[in-house]
């Protein structure tokens, strides 16, 4: 099954938004992820992030772009930027993403 984790081992289980935007040319493109108060964040967590990995039954896809989003001073949100610079990079994230969205009820609507 499709999951993302933030920490090798404990799946995240916050469903985040994600936007995807690519090149004219379909040679490149970007997925942004946005969680909204993830697990990751929780004060009792106790692990350190160390990127994000998309995981399913054909490998792992990694991300390092991790960044906090914070409100007064307090940790809210994660966005993730997971970068594909080729077709085939682009096809084996659309193939993870496919998944994922099956295994938690998500939809997808263009822009």
């Amino acid at each position: 099954m499709a999951h993302i984790e933030f920490v090798r081992g404990i799946k995240e289980e916050v469903v985040p938004d994600v936007k995807l935007t690519r090149s004219k040319d379909g040679t490149n493109g970007i997925a942004t992820f946005r969680f909204e108060n993830p697990q990751a964040l929780a004060p009792d967590f106790g692990q350190e992030i160390t990127g994000m990995y998309l995981i399913d039954e054909e490998g792992e896809l990694v991300s390092r772009e991790v960044k906090g989003k914070f409100v007064n001073g307090k940790a809210a949100g994660l966005e993730v930027e997971y970068i594909m610079k080729s077709v085939e990079a682009w096809d084996r994230f659309m193939r993870f993403m496919g998944r994922y969205a099956e295994a938690n009820g998500l939809g997808f609507s263009k822009a």
